[in-house]
């Protein structure tokens, strides 16, 4: 095995770009338990520095809650991704969200998907926190995350393999 291969696609895996730009770091730094101690499944969290939300991967819009908070997409592979912009967010009642996506459409890793306002959500008291997390995490043997540094959109934070 030459010092390249460990490169080399050696199964199905999907790599995940990050959803937004900031600080990239383990979901266990989320203070919130429900993310934090990944009951709703592994992940990442970006500490965001821009409130554009991107799709991490191509796939299908799941879910679009109608506040604007949270978007869910699935992958062709099956993952099933959860993106939550900041904590308790969904009590702003959507007032600084602007939602581009509905559900059901098709959307290419790096689309835009919602746009969130840092500042009105830092003012109303909220942490802008944004976890991604792999809601069905029990249908890959390895989810590894890349955390611990800066990211833009689209850069690779985590990689699943069944």
């Amino acid at each position: 095995m030459g010092l390249f291969d460990i490169f080399k696609k050696k199964d199905d895996g999907i790599v995940l770009g990050a959803p937004m730009k900031g600080k990239c770091v383990s979901i266990r730094e989320v203070p919130d338990p429900t993310f934090g101690e990944e009951i709703l499944g592994k992940g990442i969290a970006i500490i965001p520095s821009d409130g554009r939300v991107y799709a991490p991967a191509d796939g299908v819009v799941s879910t679009v809650f109608p506040t604007g908070h949270a978007v869910g997409v699935t992958t062709p592979d099956g993952a099933e991704l959860l993106i939550h912009i900041g904590l308790d967010t969904v009590e702003l009642k959507g007032e600084p969200f602007t939602i581009k996506v509905s559900a059901d459409q098709n959307v290419k890793k790096g689309d835009l998907l919602i746009e969130a306002d840092l500042e009105k959500i830092k003012a109303s008291g909220k942490d802008t926190i944004t976890p991604m997390v792999i809601c069905n995490s029990d249908n890959w043997t390895n989810i590894e995350s890349f955390a611990g540094r800066d990211v833009e959109p689209g850069d690779e934070v985590m990689k699943l393999s069944k």
